[in-house]
Order: C-alpha cells, then structure tokens, then sequence
C-alpha cells in the first residue's frame, strides 16, 4: 500500500533549524512531483514547497522562501524539507504529499508536529 511517513518534527527555538523527512513506499517514487504542506490550528492546510520529479525544479510559498529548502533523493524514496530560520508562525503540522503529472495531490502522510517556540 501507499506510504508516505514523515519523520524529523520536533520542538525548536525560533531561529532554530529542522529537517523534515519524508520516506516513500508503495509506489513509483520518480514519476511523482513531491510536496510539503502544513497545517496550523485553526487554518487550512497550505502548500509550503514542491520539488519536480527530476529534482531540479522548485517552488515554495512566499512565507517560506529564502529559509526552507526542499531535496529529494530518489535512490533513497526520500524528500527532503530543510527549516532555518524558524518563526513561531511555521508551528503546524508538516504533511508530505505526492502527484503525478496529471492529477492533483492525492497520496498524503501522517503528518509530523513542528513546533517552534519564542
């Protein structure tokens, strides 16, 4: 079955730094587009970073560019979100999803708690 299982969240200072990981099992990890979204208390969940399938192309939302990175390493089924720079306003739920080319994002993990303190 489709797996996506997020690990790397975690309680940090602001300032700080993470690295979310994300493994994925189940299915053909290099045809997919990867992304990261969160989600915070009382929010809609957000798209945060998208990486193409080849890795070369990136895409991050306006909150988070210039401090998040997103990498994937596909002999390893494995994307990447590295966090610096942490504000208390990246506190959510850190979720990796997957799309193919031609459909929106439909294989979604478990989620990881990040939450950055002040």
């Amino acid at each position: 079955q489709v797996q996506l299982v997020e690990s790397g969240g975690g309680l940090v200072q602001a300032g700080g730094s993470l690295r979310l990981s994300c493994i994925a099992s189940g299915f053909t990890f290099g045809i997919y587009v990867m992304g990261w979204f969160r989600q915070a208390p009382g929010k809609e969940r957000e798209f945060v970073a998208d990486i193409s399938r080849s890795g070369t192309n990136t895409a991050y939302a306006d909150s988070v560019k210039g401090r998040f990175t997103i990498s994937r390493d596909g002999a390893r089924n494995t994307v990447y979100l590295q966090m610096s720079s942490l504000k208390a306003e990246d506190t959510a739920v850190y979720y990796c999803a997957a799309k193919s080319g031609f459909s929106g994002y439909d294989k979604w993990g478990q989620g990881t708690q990040v939450t950055v303190s002040s």
